[in-house]
């Protein structure tokens, strides 16, 4: 009888032991993984919005190659066979040195422009302990226009030449299908007509709504501001269509800007897209690993 009450004590601590010991290694994993951060993945599916970049930073040690093309304006007539004449291009060139840090080059024939960037991921979008509600990314261009001068008297140096942007990439995923981007923005030229300021702001906007599993539509906006009366220059808008072939990533859109990169586009956008000064345009990405 002795024995059998032992056994039968032992058995109940072994039991309940055992049960504690589960409740605790299963309080452990649900604290583990909230814990574990869950980072926000392809807000967008590649580095371009439409003309601007994107809070996407390349893998380290990837490259990714980009060929952008705008056509002149549709409206130009079939003379200029609506636009297609007037084709511009950019070659460019983009490598990941970390997960976080992009840096790029690329020669565009608008202009004859020469340009150069980095871009750094300063926070990701997270969920976990500590949320994180969007991503953060910075984007610093220089941009070096080589055109010749009708004026052979008029022999700017390269400083001159030279137009800064910086841009602050704010991003929020909402949901699997719908994604949102803030985007202010500085361009600054060391040389403009006594008329013109040397700074230029601009705050953008974006957005991507993704329609099927590889197709998406994109919009784009720049809004300028301390323009004076009888500036020329016009406001950048942009909506595309996002087509990903699994290799490539083809961006089709319908823009009023010409210029391909932040200088061009937020600071020296001429037609009007709501009087048919549309330029058809597009960008294709192929990254290699």
């Amino acid at each position: 009888m002795r024995m059998k009450i032992i056994l039968s004590i032992l058995f109940c601590v072994t039991t309940s032991w055992s049960w504690a010991q589960d409740d605790l290694l299963s309080a452990l994993e649900a604290e583990t993984k909230t814990e574990t951060k869950q980072f926000a993945e392809s807000t967008f599916k590649g580095s371009r919005l439409i003309n601007g970049h994107t809070v996407i930073t390349r893998k380290k040690g990837s490259l990714e190659f980009l060929i952008a093309h705008r056509f002149g304006r549709i409206n130009s007539g079939a003379y200029e066979f609506f636009g297609i004449d007037g084709a511009n291009v950019r070659f460019g060139l983009e490598r990941g040195l970390t997960d976080r840090l992009t840096i790029g080059v690329g020669r565009n024939s608008f202009e004859k422009t020469y340009d150069g960037f980095a871009k750094y991921a300063f926070f990701r979008q997270h969920t976990g302990v500590h949320i994180f509600p969007v991503s953060i990314t910075w984007f610093s261009s220089a941009a070096i226009k080589t055109l010749k001068s009708t004026d052979p008297d008029l022999k700017p140096t390269i400083a001159q030449r030279t137009v800064y942007s910086h841009v602050l990439l704010v991003a929020r995923k909402f949901s699997p299908g719908f994604s949102l981007q803030v985007m202010p923005a500085l361009i600054h030229r060391n040389s403009v007509l006594p008329e013109d300021a040397n700074d230029i702001f601009a705050l953008g906007m974006g957005a991507r709504v993704k329609i099927s599993k590889r197709i998406s539509i994109n919009g784009e906006y720049y809004q300028r501001f301390d323009t004076p009366a009888n500036d020329p220059f016009k406001n950048s808008f942009a909506i595309g269509v996002d087509i990903d072939t699994g290799g490539h990533v083809f961006q089709l859109h319908l823009t009023n800007s010409q210029s391909m990169i932040e200088k061009g586009f937020i600071a020296e956008t001429r037609g009007n897209f709501f009087k048919g000064d549309i330029h058809f345009g597009f960008n294709i990405t192929r990254v290699f690993n």
